[in-house]
């Protein structure tokens, strides 16, 4: 080890609480040799390179936000257990601007089939069993739940909510009523021809 303590989980979560303040994308190697005040090449005994760094912040990521939505899951069904998954989620992207999109981060197929992005599925799914929906529809569920959760995340981070009324968390909450309203009546598929 060097003379400051570096290893590969430290590393990370300095790597991911510099991306909170100052952006997934501004996070580098040098950035965190910079913040360690060490030369870049202490840190390559510990991390491949910057983009092996920016892997470890996703996948760390993942796995807190996995944590998280399986305590808030636990014991709940229906509307309770959707509106908990969805408030992990935009919690976290508040709490962790950086780390949330470190988690969109686009992984290789063996990383990602390694990653916590399988709980996360998992977790899903166990939700839309309270909903009855068999496959293929439980597949298109889960992107829809995924894109709604993601794409009003973005938006309200990015301040696309911030100059109208009502106020987000009450758009907030008539989406995911507007969601479990859509599982508890999913639509047939229509009739092949």
């Amino acid at each position: 080890m060097g003379r400051v303590g570096l290893s590969a989980e430290r590393l990370t979560r300095a790597g991911a609480e510099l991306a909170d303040e100052v952006g997934f994308e501004a996070v580098t190697a040098s950035a965190l040799a910079r913040r360690f005040g060490v030369k870049v090449a202490s840190l390559y005994s510990h991390v491949r390179s910057s983009q092996d760094l920016r892997t470890r912040i996703a996948l760390f990521a993942l796995e807190e936000m996995a944590d998280r939505a399986g305590e808030a899951v636990a014991g709940r069904s229906g509307r309770d257990a959707l509106a908990a998954l969805a408030n992990v989620y935009r919690d976290y992207a508040r709490e962790h601007p950086g780390r949330y999109a470190a988690a969109q981060l686009r992984l290789d197929p063996a990383t990602a089939a390694a990653s916590a992005g399988v709980r996360h599925a998992r977790l899903t799914r166990a939700i839309l069993r309270g909903y009855d929906l068999d496959e293929p529809d439980q597949t298109h569920a889960v992107r829809l739940l995924g894109s709604v959760f993601h794409g009003y995340v973005s938006l309200e981070l990015g301040g696309g909510f911030s100059h109208s009324a009502p106020d987000t968390d009450t758009t907030w909450a008539r989406t995911l009523d507007a969601l479990d309203a859509l599982l508890r009546n999913w639509p047939a598929p229509p009739p092949t021809t």
